[in-house]
Order: structure tokens, then C-alpha cells, then sequence
């Protein structure tokens, strides 16, 4: 069984560039702008035998200092976490 397939006619980069500066001007032709707030730091605090394990392996990957190298693990981490726990969510759902 064929199926018919709507092709949009691509636009190329220049004449999407075109658009955008011709329509720059014009108030009507935007949106809303979107205000957005910046997120409030956090502090954690861990055990002292953590930190000093942690700060060990820090200097052992020429980190610049503790605290680069441990939100650069932590964010490697949640990464994970985040793409582990949305392929488990991908296989639950039928």
C-alpha cells in the first residue's frame, strides 16, 4: 500500500535570513519576549573523608580546583541518571 507523502518546499538559509531581516522591524511580526529567572545556587555539603577522597582525585585529573571537578562529575552523573531513567521510562510504556 503507497502512501502519499506532502512535500514542503525547503527553504534555503539565505532566504529564511531574508525573511527574518525584512520582518525585523516590524513589531507584529514577534512574539512576546520571554522572561526567564535564573536559578538560585545551592550548597551541599559532604563528609570530610569524602572530601578529601574526593579533592585526591580531583589533583589526580589536573582538576583547577575541588569544586570544578566535582560539579563536572555530578553533572556527568545526572546526565546519566536522566538518560538511563528516560530510556527505562521509553521501554515501560507500550
Amino acid at each position: 500500500m503507497k502512501t502519499l507523502e506532502k512535500k514542503t518546499p525547503s527553504r534555503s538559509q539565505e532566504s529564511i535570513d531574508r525573511r527574518v531581516i525584512s520582518q525585523s522591524e516590524n513589531a507584529s511580526a514577534w512574539e512576546a519576549p520571554v522572561r526567564v529567572k535564573r536559578a538560585q545556587p545551592a550548597s551541599l555539603s559532604i563528609p570530610g573523608d569524602l572530601a578529601a577522597r574526593a579533592a585526591f582525585l580531583a589533583r589526580l585529573h589536573r582538576a583547577t580546583n575541588l569544586e570544578s571537578w566535582v560539579e563536572r562529575v555530578l553533572r556527568e552523573r545526572v546526565e546519566l541518571e536522566e538518560s538511563a531513567f528516560s530510556e527505562a521510562k521509553k521501554n515501560l510504556t507500550p
